[in-house]
């Protein structure tokens, strides 16, 4: 093993309480958990900054690709695939170990996003963010799982602020990089749009780079079987209804091909839950997990707090550039109060976990935050000063911060620590479900409304003087009539109308995110009644690894009898992962 693993060198000291004969040291120096974050560091700042530095640019990439009303296939398609892939990045680093599948998962990402930058048509950066969002589902679970190993839940705040800075500047810097490639005409010889994609190809090679020389952790290898009937049904049963979300409103909800999806969807999901029945323990994802209340209560308001977060703050950067007016860069700067509250609302509930070990009252703070920004979300209009939105902004950024990690902390505490990975993704699993229903349903709501929305406040502003002035200048009216010949597919021509002329569209605009931010409230008021029933359990003093370690020893010691992990000769100790 190398010096950045967990046997310490000479410089750091060896690490205490080796739990056994030929047992690595599972005991981790403050040097060496902060070697180990900086490779899981630089995978999570790959995923964070594609989040953001789309958030940005998808208006562009959209009406570049004359696609604006069939951008929820490139959003959903990854969300699809990152939500199907992360349970099995969970189980399958819980036999394997997490430091393969880390790897793996930040190829994939590169690949990804080097077809998503060659991509021609919408339909076809779908298929390419598809592909991108398959690796995107173990950047995150796996460094959060990691996490689990290495540090004991009341001590994790204390490192809480390392991955805070990564979100933190992806956060900040992801909007401003998208801002600038989608306004720029070309970059190299190259479409300024498609860089934002192809940045994530230098940043993906420096994190392989350093997960392999730096992510180093014994690894208690058991015998096993691969719940590959579980992940298909999954897919079988998740597709369909995530498609049937985005393409109900053309299709028609009680249309044909609406109920094929339907029927199809429940297939998959009855033969899923019956495969995670035959495989028990070894499921994907172990059916008797939610019997734990910690569990059953972390999943559901993860999938809420999914459905609000996605499905409502997607709305806003799309807000500031098509009401507003901002460019892509400007928009990426009035984001800024959103991180600065999630950043806030993090810190101050990791440093209050690890102070007074209670972290129920933190989710429930949250939602409660978080209801509020979204009601607040649903009065703004095309005249409400920027300010305004802003000083939401950063309420919802409070609600997020105090919400995601601690939920994260309560359910790894509440399992045993063989199941930190499973564990770890199911949770991340459903708020990914969440975000992924949440966007599909949103975004069909909000093009569903929009254009009677538009037309109304055209029918209401052709009756005023000062809209019949201005629709007599010809260059306007040509304006118009080339945007009614293309539809919504190209949102670019109300930036070339006059104030009056555009203001119908803006305020249409408006009025269909109103009905998403009410949605969005509607279910995170029910997410707020879920985590009322979270359970307060004293957290772990010892990481996983300690704890695995500490279980493999007694076996060891009672002669391989049953009940301690890596019990038995088939389990065999790698120090390689």
């Amino acid at each position: 093993m190398s010096d950045s693993g967990t046997t310490a060198s000479a410089e750091d000291g060896s690490a205490a309480g080796a739990p056994g004969a030929g047992m690595p040291s599972v005991e981790f120096t403050h040097r060496q958990i902060l070697t180990i974050l900086t490779g899981l560091m630089m995978g999570m700042f790959l995923a964070a900054l594609d989040q953001t530095i789309m958030a940005t640019a998808t208006k562009t990439i959209a009406d570049d690709l004359n696609g604006f009303n069939l951008q929820a296939w490139a959003t959903t398609a990854f969300l699809i695939t990152s939500t199907i892939s992360t349970p099995l990045y969970g189980k399958l680093s819980d036999i394997y170990g997490r430091r393969p599948f880390f790897l793996f998962a930040i190829a994939v990402f590169i690949i990804g996003s080097i077809l998503c930058g060659l991509a021609q048509s919408m339909y076809g950066l779908a298929a390419f963010r598809a592909i991108q969002g398959i690796g995107a589902g173990g950047l995150m679970s796996l460094a959060l799982a990691i996490i689990g190993d290495i540090v004991p839940p009341r001590e994790r705040a204390k490192y809480q602020g390392y991955f805070l800075a990564v979100f933190g500047t992806a956060s900040v810097v992801g909007p401003i990089l998208g801002g600038f490639f989608a306004g720029a005409d070309t970059i190299l010889g190259v479409d300024g749009w498609r860089w934002v994609f192809y940045i994530n190809v230098p940043i993906g090679a420096a994190a392989m780079i350093v997960v392999a020389r730096v992510l180093h952790l014994p690894h208690i290898r058991t015998p096993h079987r691969i719940d590959w009937p579980g992940a298909l049904f999954l897919v079988v049963g998740l597709v369909p209804l995530l498609t049937v979300a985005e393409q109900g409103r053309t299709w028609g909800w009680d249309s044909g091909r609406a109920f094929l999806c339907y029927a199809i969807g429940l297939i998959g999901i009855v033969a899923f839950i019956f495969a995670e029945r035959a495989y028990k323990d070894e499921a994907m994802l172990p059916l008797r997990l939610f019997n734990n209340r910690t569990v059953a209560v972390g999943a559901t308001s993860s999938t809420i707090l999914g459905m609000a977060m996605f499905g409502g703050l997607m709305t806003v950067p799309l807000y500031l550039q098509i009401v507003k007016g901002a460019s892509p860069t400007v928009a990426g700067l009035e984001m800024i109060p959103f991180v600065a509250g999630i950043m806030a609302g993090s810190i101050t509930a990791g440093q209050l976990i690890a102070r007074t070990g209670r972290y129920r009252i933190f989710p429930i703070i949250g939602s409660v935050l978080m209801a509020t920004a979204l009601a607040l979300f649903a009065l703004i209009d095309a005249d409400t000063p920027l300010w305004r939105t802003m000083l939401i902004m950063v309420l919802m950024g409070l609600g997020l911060g105090g919400n995601m990690q601690p939920m994260i902390t309560a359910v790894q505490n509440a399992v045993s620590p063989r199941e930190i990975g499973v564990a770890t993704s199911t949770v991340t699993f459903f708020r990914s479900m969440g975000g992924t229903l949440g966007t599909a349903i949103f975004l069909s709501v909000l093009f569903n409304v929009l254009p009677g929305n538009i037309n109304d406040e055209l029918t209401a502003a052709r009756e005023t003087p000062a809209y019949q002035q201005a629709a007599s200048d010809p260059a306007q009216l040509k304006i118009l009539q080339q945007a009614q010949h293309e539809g919504l597919s190209d949102t670019s021509f109300i930036g070339k109308l006059s104030d009056v002329m555009a203001h119908p569209f803006k305020a249409g605009f408006s009025d269909s995110f109103q009905v998403v931010y009410l949605m969005a409230l509607a279910i995170m008021l029910i997410g707020l009644i879920v985590v009322l029933f979270l359970p307060e359990i004293p957290l772990a003093q010892r990481s996983a690894q300690q704890q695995r370690a500490d279980d493999a020893a007694a076996a060891a010691n009672c002669d391989g009898v049953p009940g301690g992990v890596g019990a038995g000769p088939d389990a065999e100790i790698k120090s390689s992962y």
